[in-house]
């Protein structure tokens, strides 16, 4: 036997040799996707991802050793959404993680098996992606960010600030299907409040400007600003044009109270993406997306940005301040 051919015989050998007594195979390293509509370059996003690293952590994970993140942010751009989730199901991850309703849109058209945790969605139900929140069925489980009465507070919030409002402008995103819900909420609570609607869409910063033109074209004396992601990414240029026309603004995102705006009331996104690390951990575990129920939010914040509302000539009621979680000066 030649040289080359004994090395080739010995090199078989060894790949098929048993291992000895007691020792394992290398076990496989999960992959978990994390999908997301923001920026890599918005530190808010970039919280909200690490959130989630913490909450793998905090079950027992540890990036590159015992689990691997592939990241894919969307940049502000709902139709890059669909090909980032393609790209995830071709690299064979074990779970996606979505954050946000068009995230999750995207994961559920490029998969129904690899399974789903979606975070930080507004009405999974109404928009589709589940059958019910206590047995979900398919491939999605995580969490939602909104309670049906939310925007209803929001609205109240506003009538206690300004007694004698009697018109709210809605701004939100067409492109976005978990604003119907969100407005369709809105309509039910302004007829119980005695309050005309006004809705108007943006569906980039382009369309800022217009928008808040048509509300005081209209006359409205106040501002709901829906959850949604290109809103979100846009949150400075909202604040200073709800300045400019001197509109007193709700958010049901934190950041946008952060960036200037008036008042948030709302669930903390950091919190729900640091408890999807928990339902990864479940699936990894064997639990089955269908079995696990949606966890709702259930601890609303109200953080008031003092700074805005001397900006704005407002005089914020005592009973206001003494409810609130935070106050920004």
């Amino acid at each position: 036997m030649d040289r080359r051919a004994f090395i080739g015989t010995l090199a078989g050998g060894l790949l098929a040799a048993p291992l000895p007594a007691g020792a394992q195979a290398p076990q496989k390293v999960p992959r978990v996707g994390y999908l997301s509509n923001g920026s890599a370059s918005d530190p808010r996003r970039v919280a909200l991802l690490s959130a989630f690293q913490q909450g793998l952590r905090d079950v027992g994970y540890v990036e590159g050793r015992n689990i691997i993140t592939e990241v894919r942010f969307a940049e502000g751009n709902y139709e890059r959404l669909q090909g980032l989730a393609v790209d995830l199901v071709r690299l064979k991850v074990d779970v996606i993680v979505a954050y946000s309703t068009p995230a999750t849109q995207a994961a559920q058209k490029a998969t129904r098996t690899i399974p789903i945790v979606m975070t930080t969605v507004v009405d999974p139900v109404a928009t589709g992606l589940l059958v019910g929140l206590g047995r979900p069925g398919g491939n999605i489980t995580g969490l939602s960010l909104m309670a049906p009465e939310l925007i209803g507070k929001q609205l109240q919030l506003l009538k206690e600030l300004i007694p004698k409002i009697s018109r709210v402008a809605v701004l939100g995103n067409p492109a976005n299907p978990s604003n119907r819900p969100q407005l369709r909420a809105a309509e039910v609570a302004a007829q119980a409040l005695g309050v005309r609607l006004q809705s108007l869409e943006a569906r980039d910063r382009n369309d800022l400007d217009g928008a808040f033109l048509g509300m005081t074209r209209e006359q409205a004396g106040g501002v709901i600003v829906l959850v949604d992601g290109i809103l979100i990414d846009n949150r400075i240029q909202i604040a200073r044009l709800a300045g400019e026309t001197r509109l007193p603004a709700v958010y049901g995102l934190m950041e946008h109270a952060e960036a200037g705006g008036l008042m948030f009331y709302g669930a903390n996104p950091v919190d729900l993406n640091r408890r999807a690390g928990i339902f990864v951990d479940k699936i990894l575990k064997g639990a089955k997306p269908a079995d696990l129920p949606i966890e709702q939010a259930t601890k609303f914040e109200l953080v008031i940005n003092l700074k805005t509302a001397k900006a704005l000539g407002l005089t914020i009621p005592a009973s206001l301040l003494q409810r609130a979680d935070q106050v920004i000066e």
